[in-house]
């Protein structure tokens, strides 16, 4: 077992921070979090692309490689793999591998569960050291269909995937069947107001991811700083100095 996937512990979730470009990675590794993912829809925001675009594949690969070096276990989102074909999808989970990367993220996005499973078999064959979390989009993007959602899930375990994701899904009642059917690690969605950490813990939850969350907050505290020096307010939080950050940040050569 490696060390990224021995924190899947089902009652004892691993709570994934999700991080689109290095300064914020490297702020929250320091503050002692073992790992850290990435989020689709930031790094497409920060490199002014659609979500999961096959055009911000670069963005995502170069800030893979960039985080790989941070005192944290790296899970990068890939949306569908860039790609629809299997061995391309192979190959660059190999790549990440190389690079030091500890996991990936798959998602199907409610296409053909076959060929989704087949890019989970070439991501495993081609990096069988990865943890290849796989990604359903039932309760995401479809009608929420618990039935489903395992048989996709069970689908992407026989092809090899590590663990299971079905972001969306908030009912307890669900969870646990989803838990109890599926044999692998669950990773659910933070909702807020839907779920807690506590609460997906004692449904047997292995990994809890909080998504583009931290990166949509970023967004709104910047909104909110801007107006309160704006209007004399105070500032809504206190942020670390200039010197904490550049502290972070790799010397110059």
């Amino acid at each position: 077992m490696t060390a990224f996937a021995a924190l899947h512990v089902p009652g004892s979730p691993l709570l994934l921070p999700n991080v689109w470009e290095f300064g914020t990675a490297a702020f929250l590794a320091a503050q002692g979090f073992p790992a850290l993912g990435t989020t689709s829809l930031g790094v497409s925001a920060a490199e002014g692309e659609p979500d999961g675009a096959p055009s911000s594949k670069d963005a995502t690969v170069r800030l893979a490689r960039r985080l790989a070096g941070l005192d944290a276990l790296i899970s990068v989102d890939l949306a569908d793999g860039f790609s629809e074909d299997p061995a391309e999808v192979g190959a660059l989970a190999a790549e990440l591998a190389e690079a030091g990367v500890a996991g990936i993220n798959l998602e199907d996005a409610l296409g053909d569960p076959a060929r989704h499973a087949a890019k989970i078999a070439a991501a495993k064959d081609r990096a069988p050291g990865l943890f290849v979390n796989a990604r359903t989009d039932t309760h995401w993007l479809g009608a929420p269909d618990l039935g489903t959602a395992i048989d996709r899930s069970l689908s992407y375990v026989d092809a090899g995937a590590d663990g299971v994701f079905v972001p969306g899904l908030s009912e307890a009642a669900d969870v646990e069947r989803l838990v109890k059917a599926v044999g692998v690690p669950v990773n659910l969605l933070f909702l807020p107001g839907k779920v807690t950490v506590a609460g997906l813990a004692g449904l047997g939850v292995a990994r809890i991811s909080l998504g583009s969350l931290p990166y949509r907050m970023a967004l709104a505290a910047t909104l909110r700083t801007v107006e309160a020096v704006r209007d004399g307010g105070e500032l809504p939080l206190t942020p670390p100095s200039y010197a904490d950050v550049a502290a972070l940040l790799p010397e110059s050569h």
